[in-house]
């Protein structure tokens, strides 16, 4: 361990390795193909497939072959026993120095959470999950959306399938990420990425650290085809997203320590595949 790791720590503090770890954080727990990675970090494949290497052989990261592809992941174990050893290091008398970095619960008791769900164009994805998280709980929840790259409106079909299910939709409206970057935004206690370009990007850091999780699923907007198809596209973004908020809502997130609540939540993007609902 005394050499494990100062090496990880190390391999760590490349920027550009630093990059593709902090990458692969947003985006767990999926398994990540090296040409999207590439793409996003903007390198070379071969720059790319040193940097994984890298982090591969301080046991940060894992590898999986599907087909051709090969596909990267983080190894969570070994990412929290990295950062517990460091903190535990640092914090040796001085808990006031390290214990803001992540000892914060979400709030208990008769509190309102506030749930934010990005994606790219919040026209879809985004929307489908502030309006289902609103009808599905909206006594204990308070739900919101944003894009990263926000469309103008609401995708019509995403409207016309939320319409089908009862929900409200006039009060849907595509919006920027900085409309709740300012003092009189919300502070939020979860914080979803339900596409994977956004999960790619660079977001803000919340205030009042809230617990985050990505929960990607492929975008209905780039489907082709007749409408027919193109509907039912949609059908299953609501269906994969009516389940993950379904099993969500259901956690007993005031009994959960944080560390507790971020796996059942992590777990909640590999268990629900999307049905029509």
């Amino acid at each position: 361990m005394e050499i494990v790791i100062p090496n990880r720590l190390a391999t760590l503090g490349h920027p550009q390795r630093l990059a593709l770890f902090r990458l692969l954080m947003r985006r767990y727990p999926d398994r990540v193909p090296a040409t999207e990675l590439a793409q996003a970090l903007a390198l070379k494949p071969n720059t790319l497939s040193t940097y994984v290497n890298a982090l591969m052989q301080a046991g940060l990261v894992t590898q999986e072959r599907v087909g051709t592809s090969r596909r990267y992941a983080i190894d969570m174990n070994a990412a929290r026993e990295t950062f517990d050893y460091l903190l535990h290091e640092c914090c040796r008398g001085r808990p006031e120095m390290c214990s803001p970095l992540g000892t914060k619960e979400p709030a208990k008791k008769d509190h309102k959470y506030n749930v934010l769900f990005i994606c790219t164009g919040n026209s879809a994805r985004s929307i489908f999950a502030e309006a289902i998280l609103r009808k599905e709980a909206g006594d204990r929840f308070a739900a919101y959306s944003a894009g990263t790259q926000p469309r103008s409106k609401p995708n019509p079909y995403a409207l016309e399938v939320l319409a089908q299910k009862g929900h409200d939709t006039s009060v849907l409206e595509a919006k920027a990420l900085s409309v709740f970057q300012g003092d009189e935004a919300p502070d939020f206690d979860f914080v979803f990425t339900v596409c994977n370009q956004a999960a790619n990007e660079e977001c803000p850091a919340w205030t009042g650290q809230p617990v985050s999780a990505h929960w990607g699923m492929p975008d209905p907007v780039k489907v082709e085809g007749s409408d027919a198809e193109k509907s039912l596209a949609f059908q299953h973004s609501y269906g994969a997203l009516l389940n993950r908020i379904k099993a969500f809502t259901a956690l007993p997130i005031a009994s959960l320590d944080r560390i507790a609540l971020q796996k059942a939540i992590d777990d909640i993007a590999l268990k629900n595949e999307g049905t029509i609902a």
